[in-house]
């Protein structure tokens, strides 16, 4: 298993840390961190408000590489067949990593990427304008039961983490609803808000101003705990319905990286996410961080794969032509 060996990897990386290794020689020229998306966007924004952090505990720059292309292929598949010496690494999103080669044919599997720390989760949550009639999920099932593929959810496309919740929500709930994808989320925010479709499925950190604002109901947070953000609104759990799914977003590198280097690597990604000027400007940003270090992450990925690879041989997500 992936994870048994990741564990030994961080065991004799820390033990040559500790006998002072070549790990203190590690970095001794800047890192390339690629990013699978355009710049300006919310990954693209919070590894470069990351980035610094880490710098200082590595002691070299680290440069933002945009790969954008293929809803996140290009990049990944750069990041996967780069050479494993620490010197690459990338900001990775997840389930895209994962949905992508079990949709079709890559050039990277998930073996081929190591997780060295998640850095922010942001749960999945459906909303509907605040003088819908829905005001829970229980009334969501309810109506859907009553009047099949009549409630409409907009998404920022097919096989996204937004689409693939509600496709986990579907079959745990027994009910059948129309799925409505757009652009992006301004465009996904626009139709909610002027009433076009009955709702949207969008990360919590995307719709939790419009919530404080009045504008949108939450009818649930698709997490294992609530947001403090948002500890008024209880999660899908809590509400009768095991779906945790979301955006998952973190460091990962190319596997096979020397131990002692990805020990030092991941050590420094750790106390980056901890520095107190790092999560205030993650606050501003809008951003929930859930720190996972290599370990606990790479079980975290191993669990959602099995889930999505189920999910896509119960009901595929992207039609064969």
């Amino acid at each position: 298993m992936k994870t048994r060996k990741l564990i030994a990897l961080i065991a004799a990386g820390l033990m040559s840390v500790g006998a002072g290794s070549a790990a203190a020689e590690y970095p001794e020229r800047p890192i390339t961190m690629i990013v699978a998306y355009g710049a300006g966007g919310g990954t693209d924004v919070a590894a470069r408000t990351l980035a610094p952090y880490i710098e200082e505990h590595l002691g070299q720059s680290i440069t933002v590489f945009n790969r954008p292309g293929a809803g996140g292929e290009i990049g990944f598949t750069a990041l996967a067949q780069a050479e494993a010496d620490g010197y690459t690494i990338g900001f990775i999103n997840i389930p895209n990593l994962l949905a992508i080669p079990i949709q079709r044919k890559t050039r990277y599997a998930m073996e081929d990427v190591d997780a060295v720390g998640q850095i922010v989760y942001d749960a999945g949550a459906l909303s509907v304008r605040s003088d819908s009639d829905i005001e829970s999920l229980e009334e969501l099932v309810k109506e859907a039961k009553a009047n099949p593929g009549s409630i409409t959810y907009g998404t920022t496309g097919v096989g996204g983490d937004d689409h693939l919740a509600v496709l986990s929500f579907e079959r745990k709930a027994g009910i059948k609803l129309r799925h409505i994808p757009f652009s992006g989320t301004a465009e996904l925010r626009a139709a909610t808000l002027g009433g076009h479709i009955t709702m949207a499925s969008m990360n919590v950190g995307e719709a939790v101003d419009d919530w404080e604002e009045g504008n949108l109901r939450i009818l649930g947070q698709m997490s294992k705990e609530r947001w403090n953000r948002l500890s008024e609104v209880p999660t899908f759990k809590e509400q009768g319905y095991d779906v945790v799914m979301g955006s998952h977003r973190g460091i990962g590198a190319p596997a096979g990286m020397p131990p002692e280097r990805f020990a030092k690597l991941s050590e420094a990604v750790r106390k980056a996410v901890a520095n107190p000027e790092f999560q205030k400007k993650s606050k501003e940003q809008g951003l929930p961080l859930s720190y996972m270090g290599p370990v606990e992450f790479e079980e975290q990925l191993e669990t959602l794969n099995q889930e999505l690879q189920e999910l896509w041989d119960a009901q595929p997500w992207v039609q064969s032509k």
